[in-house]
């Protein structure tokens, strides 16, 4: 029997991937790195395994936009997702819990549960005003703070 708990993330952690030739920062990690053409396995049974580093901290805020048709799993009526950019270069996607984004704001990113999709939790990148917000009430449901508080 299969053991899928492996790919069950331990912690809440969003991972950029790193060249381990010519140090250049992926995320989503590539297979074939596009700088210098060396090969990434997943197994790490035929080639070198890529280094890894936790997206996080601080960013700035590239584009946004407030989602109104969302998946089953969402019972909000909207929900804001924002583009950034990380100081190495790295851009992801992820939730934006902030109230009034715009474009060039600086925030800081961690990962977080953002639904639960049949009891499993789903982690992924929200992205905040400040540090000091990172032990805040918005709860781990991804909900934007404006919308929770008007179900409240």
């Amino acid at each position: 029997m299969v053991d899928f708990t492996q790919y069950v993330p331990k912690k809440k952690a969003i991972f950029a991937h790193i060249c381990p030739n010519c140090g250049e920062k992926y995320y989503p990690a590539p297979m074939v790195c596009h700088t210098c053409g060396t090969r990434r396995d997943p197994t790490g049974s035929k080639f070198a395994e890529w280094p890894v580093e936790e997206l996080k901290g601080p960013c700035t805020l590239l584009t946004w936009t407030r989602l109104t048709a969302l998946p089953v799993g969402f019972n909000d009526r909207y929900l804001l997702f924002g583009i950034v950019e990380f100081p190495s270069g790295i851009r992801a996607s992820g939730l934006l819990r902030v109230e009034s984004p715009e474009t060039g704001m600086k925030l800081f990113a961690r990962a977080d549960v953002v639904r639960t999709n049949r009891g499993t939790p789903e982690v992924g990148l929200v992205f905040e005003k400040s540090k000091s917000r990172v032990s805040g009430a918005t709860g781990a449901t991804g909900r934007n703070p404006e919308v929770a508080a008007q179900h409240s």
